[in-house]
């Protein structure tokens, strides 16, 4: 009975496993709209999961730079504010290529190799306001391109081999219209020969679609163009959201590029190897707030090297190799409000007065990394302090000259700044056996009055 049983048993398991299969499978159904959601969540994600995808002062952002890309992904979340798609492979971009993204505010398109831009390639982008475009392949297009971006403030172009052939007079009329400051700036023909290296902007717009055969009839083959020789700010990154940023960070730079965009806000040029900042590399950079010069190794700064930076509110300094500063340097600094000097050797003697002696006439100043390096005595003190001792033993030195144990010497050394000091340390009264003697000068000279 037992065998029997268990046999019985077994039957009765064997014949309910097929029937398990269907009733999960009618559970899966049963919650398939969660199932299903799920799978396309995971979709989504294998194709985004390269983009970086963030938000920042209330707008969406959507990071998807050195990713190989060649085209967008329907899949792309379409409420997006900024769409960053930098240093891809973007080759042709094609007609409503960009209409999904109907709340797009800037397109960040450089460093492809685009060399085709269709009419229609920015349709439905009516509240677009920043177009990048520079160090791609461009040589050619027209105004209709331009046409569905009614609020376009920015539009960058250069580092693009242009043909300044009549098919580009369109798009270069729109380019020169006075609105229009801030569209197209510093792209420069790359053909024909004759206006290589003038800028669009510049352009006699009638020169345009002249005939420029060739003469003679030797030939009669056009020379392959010419890709116009990048700038150094071809290895550099411009954003323009959420404020105008030129990144030339850890590009192994040597002296600061040429030809810097005149409305960046910020500027990263750390990390390089800029040793030297000579007179007015940054006189066209007006709307500068922030400069970072960080980590260059830093030696020397001529006077008048911060010329043009008058609404600098930033400067890092920082981790280079700076003794002192030449007197005059922060002149041209009048909003400054952070100076950050941290690591560099300062070297504490008579030359790091005038760095003082400005923060001093510049409270509004937030500043960091003020430590002597040298001399060995000083080491570690604040440079502040060693300022202040310094000024502290004038009198005594002054003192002894009066007193005949000085060699006559002392008064030629000490500046106008140290009679100063003296000066104001006497009449608050901190010098009290110094302020006899003027006391007596006075009495050297005797008042007589003719009957």
């Amino acid at each position: 009975m037992r065998l029997l049983a268990t046999l019985l048993l077994l039957l009765l398991l064997r014949s309910a496993e097929p029937r398990r299969g269907p009733r999960s499978g009618a559970e899966a159904r049963g919650a398939g709209g969660r199932v299903r959601g799920r799978g396309r969540a995971a979709v989504t994600r294998r194709q985004t999961q390269e983009c970086k995808e963030y938000m920042e002062a209330g707008e969406k952002y959507l990071d998807c730079q050195d990713r190989q890309l060649t085209t967008v992904m329907q899949d792309w979340p379409k409420d997006i504010h900024h769409l960053l798609l930098a240093r891809n492979r973007f080759q042709v971009l094609r007609d409503n290529m960009f209409s999904q993204f109907t709340q797009l505010k800037s397109l960040d398109l450089q460093q492809n190799d685009i060399s085709m831009v269709e009419d229609g390639a920015f349709s439905g982008l009516s509240q677009l306001t920043t177009l990048l475009l520079q160090h791609n392949g461009l040589r050619t297009a027209t105004e209709e391109v331009l046409l569905p971006l009614p609020r376009l403030t920015y539009l960058r172009l250069y580092d693009n081999p242009w043909d300044c052939l009549c098919p580009l007079d369109s798009l270069i009329r729109t380019l020169q219209v006075p609105s229009n400051r801030n569209l197209g700036n510093y792209a420069k023909c790359a053909e024909p020969e004759s206006l290589r290296g003038q800028k669009l902007k510049m352009l006699r717009v009638e020169s345009l679609c002249v005939d420029r055969r060739p003469e003679s009839g030797g030939g009669g083959t056009r020379p392959p163009p010419i890709k116009a020789k990048p700038e150094i700010t071809f290895l550099c990154h411009t954003y323009m959201f959420p404020r105008p940023l030129l990144d030339c960070s850890s590009k192994d730079l040597n002296y600061i590029p040429t030809d810097l965009p005149s409305d960046i806000v910020k500027m990263d040029l750390s990390r390089n190897s800029i040793k030297h900042l000579r007179p007015k590399h940054f006189l066209l950079s007006k709307d500068l707030k922030l400069l970072n010069l960080s980590g260059n190794g830093l030696q020397h700064i001529d006077k008048a090297s911060f010329a043009g930076l008058l609404y600098l509110r930033e400067l890092d300094l920082s981790n280079n190799s700076l003794h002192y500063f030449q007197y005059g340097v922060l002149e041209d600094l009048y909003f400054l409000r952070k100076l950050s000097l941290d690591n560099n050797p300062w070297i504490c003697d008579y030359n790091i007065h005038y760095l003082i002696y400005w923060l001093k006439h510049h409270p509004g100043v937030f500043h960091t990394g003020l430590i002597c390096s040298e001399p060995q005595e000083f080491r570690g003190w604040r440079v502040e302090d060693y300022v202040k001792t310094y000024n502290g033993e004038c009198p005594k030195d002054k003192q002894n000259g009066v007193n005949g144990m000085d060699t006559g010497q002392g008064g030629q050394v000490g500046s106008d700044n140290d009679a100063q000091d003296v000066t104001g340390e006497t009449v608050e009264g901190q010098g009290e056996n110094l302020s006899q003697p003027l006391k007596k000068k006075p009495n050297k000279f005797e008042i007589i009055r003719l009957s």
